[in-house]
């Protein structure tokens, strides 16, 4: 279904695509991301542990860098993870303002098992895709994801 708006030609155009990519955003999303509720995560939370996983402790602002959350929701992400035993807060010790985030051992155990799990679920959902496509579509969202300049 495309947008009822009685707009121009190039409005209504940029609608319906925003829909289609809003739509498949979502449907993939929730395909992919299914496995998660079985070990009580978020998406969120995914992001942090694997960014951690494959990066290496870091600051709460550079993971929020990195999987596009601002610092508010970073907090309670972190907090959520941390309750769990899944990360922990470790001060600088030249800086005790400083502070980065690590994986403790049973957060490593959980995302060394999950991820796997991610890699086949996406790599599954995007057989739909040919080569071209998929770098074509990369290509776009790439595209459509960078700040316009000026």
């Amino acid at each position: 279904m495309g947008t009822c708006y009685k707009g121009t030609e190039e409005e209504i155009r940029a609608l319906n695509t925003y829909i289609k990519l809003m739509r498949a955003t979502e449907s993939v999303t929730a395909r992919i991301h299914g496995y998660l509720k079985n070990d009580g995560l978020t998406i969120s939370q995914l992001g942090v542990l694997e960014s951690l996983f494959h990066l290496g402790p870091m600051h709460q602002r550079e993971i929020g860098a990195k999987i596009l959350k601002s610092g508010g929701n970073m907090t309670v992400v972190i907090d959520n993870l941390e309750k769990r035993g899944l990360v922990k807060r470790v001060r600088g010790e030249n800086d005790r303002r400083f502070i980065t985030i690590h994986l403790t051992e049973e957060g490593n155990k959980l995302i060394d098992r999950i991820f796997p799990v991610h890699v086949a679920a996406v790599s599954s959902e995007f057989k739909r895709l040919d080569k071209a496509e998929m770098e074509e579509l990369g290509r776009i969202c790439k595209k459509l994801g960078l700040k316009e300049v000026g």
